[in-house]
């Protein structure tokens, strides 16, 4: 076994101790039993396949009627628990900045009807299909800080299920708002640090999120579509008056700048080439103040006055091949800071591709801890034993550097900074000895008599549609009509 330098496991011990008296006082209800549910789930031997086998660990020592009444009664102070993950050591990029990844992971739940709030969630390929699916099921919006270099860990701070009258944009955007400003308030960022990059997928409106997040020390870096249509800056009044003598209004909008037609690209402002490993050589191309020419329709039918010119930097990078031997297409990335440098272009596209260790995470938390394993009815349980892998997921990042190499013998040694979640997953069960345990013991108790046998279910169980609930108006004439309806 190879063990790191004795003050790094004290540290390591001492931050994890801390972080659990927290996750303690965030559970006000039920709080002993969810404390050794999430134990159970990290001294598991294997992959968590159901809740009630946590109840034969030894680290839970309750039954599986006191877990099923955690999940379904208990209670956790989610506000207090996010302020504590905030406070904990969080991961910088190479330029020491803050880089949060946001993404959005399914719970699928295909065979419950009786569960509310379910919507359709895209999938890819599954089941053996190529083609991409809509699957019934609870969408959770996750935040993460990401680390620099390659690695397969990054720290969960928050997650937010979709409900059927919630738009995606506005509701991501409170949540990346509300994690920022924890971390301003723990201390993770002050004044001049540099401004933290949050980075989206193509699934998200780049321009749109960094107007929902004006006023924040924050980057929006997001992937775009690469069928998009852009505009170049507007032309100076002096510009415009060479080329246009004989007057008229000066436009909004520069020339149309089409990602599919290379002819209306023209040259780039900054160009920089990168030999990497995993992708050969790596060519960017970054324009400046490319924006896109907003009209009132979709997302922005509800806002008041004249539409805003959102400019950024946009970003073409082109490698040589992927990982896996693919065809490599063209990525089409947008900054909403402008006037980059070639250092700064190269900082950006790096920071997108450690979005993917995110990916990882999704990973782990639903074929190891199990996350979307359990079939529990009501969405609250279900936001519960979220929040308790998150719990468990941090714990393991918390005490990798005090975690032995417990190894398969077909398995290759490893570093012990560069051990993967499952490896330390492994030896939690050595480590926890070392921990504060603030649960109490549990007392003796009787079964309830419940229902009387033989006897029927009277209550037959609600059963819920799938879907979004709340139909937003697509042009002015419909969003009119709605506003005339309404009393």
């Amino acid at each position: 076994m190879i063990l790191l330098h004795h003050d790094a496991r004290h540290e390591a011990f001492d931050f994890t101790s801390h972080f659990r008296e927290d996750l303690y006082t965030c559970l006000t209800r039920r709080g002993d039993t969810l404390f050794e549910l999430c134990d159970a789930m990290l001294c598991e031997d294997g992959p968590v396949t159901s809740p009630v086998d946590l109840t034969l660990v030894a680290e839970h020592r309750r039954g599986h009627g006191a877990l099923y009444d955690a999940l379904n009664q208990g209670r956790i102070d989610v506000d207090r628990l996010r302020k504590a993950l905030a406070m904990l050591p969080q991961p910088k990029a190479a330029d020491n900045r803050l880089v949060l990844a946001v993404d959005v992971s399914n719970w699928l739940r295909p065979d419950a009807p009786c569960s509310p709030d379910r919507l359709f969630c895209h999938v890819y390929g599954r089941s053996g299909r190529s083609s991409d699916q809509f699957i019934p099921g609870w969408p959770y919006s996750f935040v993460a800080a990401l680390e620099s270099g390659r690695t397969s860990w990054c720290q969960l701070l928050d997650a937010v299920r979709f409900g059927p009258d919630d738009d995606v944009a506005e509701v991501t955007a409170r949540q990346v708002r509300r994690v920022v400003t924890d971390l301003i308030g723990q201390g993770q960022w002050e004044d001049g640090d540099p401004d933290i990059v949050v980075v989206f997928d193509a699934g998200y409106d780049a321009p749109r999120m960094a107007y929902l997040l004006d006023g924040l020390p924050i980057e929006v870096l997001g992937r775009m579509r690469s069928d998009r249509v852009m505009r170049r800056p507007a032309p100076s009044l002096k510009q415009y008056a060479l080329s246009y003598p004989q007057g008229g209004r000066p436009p909004k909008h520069g020339k149309e700048f089409r990602f599919a037609r290379p002819d209306t690209w023209g040259e780039p402002n900054v160009a920089t080439v990168q030999v990497t490993d995993r992708y050969g050589t790596a060519q960017a191309m970054a324009w400046d103040r490319i924006h896109p020419r907003l009209t009132t329709r979709s997302a922005w039918i509800d806002h008041d006055g004249e539409l805003p010119v959102i400019e950024g930097t946009l970003i073409r990078l082109q490698v040589d091949h992927l990982p896996g031997g693919g065809d490599p297409l063209p990525v089409w990335l947008w900054s909403s800071k402008t006037g980059m440098t070639s250092t700064a272009v190269d900082l950006r596209w790096q920071a997108f591709l450690r979005r993917f260790d995110l990916e990882h995470t999704f990973r782990f938390v639903k074929q190891t801890l199990g996350w979307t394993r359990p079939k529990l009815r009501s969405p609250e349980a279900a936001d519960r034993w979220t929040w308790l892998v998150i719990a468990a997921h941090t714990q393991l990042r918390l005490t990798r550097e005090a975690a032995a190499d417990l190894r398969r013998p077909w398995e290759k040694r490893a570093d012990p900074a560069r051990l993967t979640p499952a490896r330390v997953r492994r030896g939690f069960r050595n480590l926890r000895p070392h921990l504060h345990s603030p649960a109490r013991a549990p007392k003796p108790s009787t079964p309830g008599p419940g229902r009387p046998p033989g006897s029927k279910n009277r209550r037959p169980t609600i059963r819920y549609d799938v879907g979004k609930t709340t139909r937003r108006p697509e042009s002015i004439a419909e969003r009119n009509q709605l506003k005339a309806r309404k009393p």
